[in-house]
Parts: structure tokens; C-alpha cells; sequence
């Protein structure tokens, strides 16, 4: 898998976080986006299958 070298994702990018979530971004805020989890490798559960995550918590995927 590889990143891409920017920090703040934009609408749209896929994110990796929490050693083995992928999601796709549907909002960026001041601080954080919102993201529609696609992919969970973890135990963990989201309502909805959304989150937020802070920018300092997650890597752009570079999907091209």
C-alpha cells in the first residue's frame, strides 16, 4: 500500500487508519473528516459505518 505525501485528505481520497481501516472521506473539517468506513480488519465497530478521525490520525492512500 502506498501514501501519498499530502496530510489533509480532501473529499473522496481513501485513508488508512487504526492499523487496518480504510475509509473513503465524505467531509473535511477544521480538525478532522468524516469517513464511510469501506474496509475493517480490526475488531472494531462503527455505527453507520462512519467515523472521525483527527488529521494527525490517518494517511492518504495514493489509489492511482
Amino acid at each position: 500500500m502506498k501514501f501519498k505525501a499530502k496530510k489533509i485528505a480532501e473529499i473522496g481520497d481513501q485513508i488508512f487508519f487504526k492499523n487496518g481501516i480504510i475509509g473513503v472521506v465524505e467531509k473535511v473539517n477544521e480538525n478532522s473528516v468524516i469517513v464511510n468506513i469501506i474496509e475493517n480488519k480490526t475488531e472494531l465497530e462503527f455505527a453507520g459505518n462512519r467515523t472521525v478521525i483527527s488529521h494527525k490520525n490517518y494517511k492518504v492512500i495514493d489509489c492511482a
